[in-house]
């Protein structure tokens, strides 16, 4: 059981499941020829709404909750790694190379470089799973230093969470790629690298809260900027670019309270 595993183990556990959620998302590809832009923008909406309401819930309150045990205002600890773990991912966006879905190769962002479209657009999910990956691992680290405020099925509501919003991004890799003539295997195989790091960004989440407990709420906070920052300027605006404002909003709002309820009810 996940529960007699080290909290480090138990965040890799975590990790390759929501990395298998973004490959089955990419495998999709196998199955169908493609997907309407429609229901790619509602997808996208939805995952939005899980990374929104992760960050509240899952993040930010117990952040807060944490550090009312501390000589300091109990609201500095999440604010400070809300605008670090902001701060993080802005300049991830300005350095890596990347490519968000639906733009044309001439609007890349970060360094400019004459690498493939595919590679592109795996960096661009990438960067969407490394705040992910770093919120599965805090969470169980957060468990493991044994505070009332977290709780091992919290942690797992939260990589279920993830999980789940991680599909239509490996679809959303897969898919685009299929469409422009690229294999079905590699349409594949590029999906679901995109999801490689969340093992990797979980397991140094969970040692590093682990290890320096002090960092807890900062830590929290950070994965929540990081999320945040990666809705904002990414996610949420890609949903609505390919015109279904509406349908990607409800996505949005879906994706909102599946994830409040699965913290809420298993959470407690």
């Amino acid at each position: 059981m996940i529960e007699q595993l080290n909290p480090v183990l138990q965040a890799l556990v975590a990790g390759i499941f929501t990395w298998g959620m973004t490959a089955l998302g990419a495998a999709t590809v196998f199955f169908f020829r493609d997907t309407s832009r429609r229901a790619l923008d509602g997808m996208l909406g939805f995952a939005g709404g899980v990374m929104i309401a992760a960050s509240v819930w899952s993040l930010l309150i117990p952040a807060i909750e944490m550090a009312a045990d501390m000589d300091i205002p109990v609201w500095f600890p999440a604010v400070t790694g809300f605008f670090l773990g902001g701060a993080f991912l802005g300049g991830l966006d300005k350095v890596i190379p990347h490519l968000h879905i639906g733009f044309p190769v001439t609007e890349a962002e970060g360094i400019k470089t004459p690498w493939k479209k595919s590679t592109l657009l795996v960096l661009a999910i990438t960067m969407h799973n490394i705040p992910e990956g770093l919120a599965v691992g805090v969470a169980f680290g957060a468990v493991a230093v044994g505070l009332p405020s977290a709780s091992l099925p919290a942690a797992i509501a939260l990589a279920v969470g993830i999980g789940i919003q991680n599909f239509p991004e490996g679809l959303a890799v897969s898919m685009p790629l299929h469409r422009e003539g690229i294999s079905r295997l590699k349409s594949f195989w590029y999906g679901q690298m995109s999801g490689m790091v969340e093992p990797v960004a979980a397991i140094m989440g969970a040692a590093a809260v682990f290890y320096i407990q002090p960092i807890l709420p900062y830590a929290l906070g950070f994965a929540a900027g990081a999320m945040i920052f990666v809705v904002v300027e990414e996610v949420i605006p890609e949903s609505q670019r390919g015109g279904s404002t509406d349908l990607a909003t409800i996505g949005a709002m879906v994706g909102f309270a599946v994830m409040m309820v699965l913290d809420v009810a298993f959470g407690n």
